[in-house]
């Protein structure tokens, strides 16, 4: 009996030495983990602070800028080009003196006619007074017969319609004169000289001498897709719709104009629709032909809660967002994309202005992650200028 009670007693101590090894094992285990932990290094990341501020919405498209006018001057007159009164690029006003044609075999003919026109009107005088005379013998003593009045008015009519056709020669005559003198149509900026002095010019000539293109004001013709049209018919309804206009890189704007109207039918090659803007263009920053990059301010949404598009990402719920916690962890967060703007986005709910937002370094963090913020330039919110198409978007981010 006291042999079976040694040896119930060996096996309880065998067990408790056992657990205690099995604690120690997990207290060193718990320790291992707790020092990896501590040793977890914070992620490197970009941040953002989400700001209130309007939201503008834009319609974009591509352009072509085109001249408001475009005049390619030709003689209406057969003669040698006699002077030039022109520099090549130089901006003229409607009326200056451009070209001299040599006036001098038209002043001729205008002499000619204002000669012929005199003596037609002696003539004239003449027969008027001799079929006065006709016809008062014909009313007084019947010396003259009916048949003498009545030719010696048709000779007077005659001669009157002979001094109109000179009147007409003469005006003519004037008329070629005035041709002679090339004046611009229009003002606008003038192209590369088509033609020398000394040259024989003729009416007739299919090459013009010079071209006139009128930049100021200046229109862009863009396309915009068919959908987008019954938005832009209402907004112009109520009031005129600013376009603005930038460089090849959408990045720097290059004038400001407003939208003149819309074409009358639709592309069913590419399903859109041609819309022509006019600019002021006082600094000539535009020219006919110059491709750029039209953006069509529909509408201004207020008091959004703005942060860079970058920090939105997308998971298998929709959108979410990395928040930057006061402990320098993130936390993933549901966010509703109102709309997205260039590089902007307009929070619909799920944040608040204030907040921080991680913008880059996303790929690397999971709920709960400590992030560095250090040497990312503090906390700023990006804004761009170039335009981009508007997107509204909706859903829900994936809870963490």
């Amino acid at each position: 009996m006291n042999k079976n009670l040694k040896w119930q007693w060996v096996q309880l101590g065998g067990i408790v030495i056992v657990l205690l090894a099995f604690a120690g094992c997990e207290s060193d285990s718990s320790k291992t983990q707790k020092a990896l932990a501590a040793t977890v290094r914070p992620v490197p990341v970009s941040v953002a602070t989400a700001i209130r501020q309007d939201m503008p919405v834009y319609l974009t498209g591509l352009g072509s800028v085109t001249a408001f006018n475009t005049v390619s001057v030709k003689s209406r007159v057969d003669g040698e080009l006699v002077e030039v009164n022109f520099k090549e690029g130089q901006q003229v006003n409607k009326g200056d003196l451009l070209i001299q044609i040599d006036p001098r075999p038209y002043q001729v003919q205008l002499e000619s006619a204002q000669a012929q026109l005199y003596k037609d009107q002696a003539s004239l005088r003449d027969a008027q007074l001799n079929y006065q005379r006709f016809r008062d013998l014909l009313k007084d003593s019947g010396a003259m017969s009916q048949q003498q009045v009545d030719t010696q008015k048709a000779t007077a009519d005659t001669l009157e319609g002979a001094v109109r056709g000179d009147q007409a020669a003469i005006d003519s005559a004037k008329l070629q004169l005035v041709y002679s003198r090339i004046t611009a149509p229009v003002s606008g900026r003038i192209g590369l000289r088509l033609v020398d002095v000394g040259n024989i010019v003729h009416a007739t000539d299919t090459n013009p001498m010079l071209v006139i293109t009128q930049l100021q004001p200046i229109s862009v013709i863009f396309t915009l897709p068919e959908d987008s049209l019954q938005v832009v018919v209402k907004r112009m309804h109520q009031g005129t719709l600013t376009v603005d206009a930038y460089d090849r890189d959408n990045k720097v704007k290059l004038a400001a104009g407003t939208l003149l109207t819309l074409d009358n039918q639709i592309d069913q090659t590419t399903g859109t629709d041609r819309l022509k803007a006019t600019f002021a263009n006082k600094d000539n920053a535009l020219f006919p032909n110059q491709f750029v990059n039209i953006r069509l301010l529909l509408d201004v949404r207020k008091d959004s809660t703005i942060i860079p598009s970058a920090a939105v990402q997308s998971g298998p719920q929709g959108s979410f967002v990395y928040v930057v916690k006061s402990d320098k962890t993130v936390e993933a967060r549901n966010v509703t994309v109102a709309l997205t703007q260039s590089n902007q986005s307009a929070i619909g709910n799920g944040l608040q202005v204030g907040e921080i937002v991680v913008t880059d370094g996303q790929d690397k963090l999971k709920n709960g992650a400590p992030v560095d913020t250090r040497g990312t330039g503090g906390i700023k919110t990006s804004q761009s200028t170039t335009p981009q198409n508007v997107t509204p978007q909706n859903g829900a981010a994936p809870t963490s």
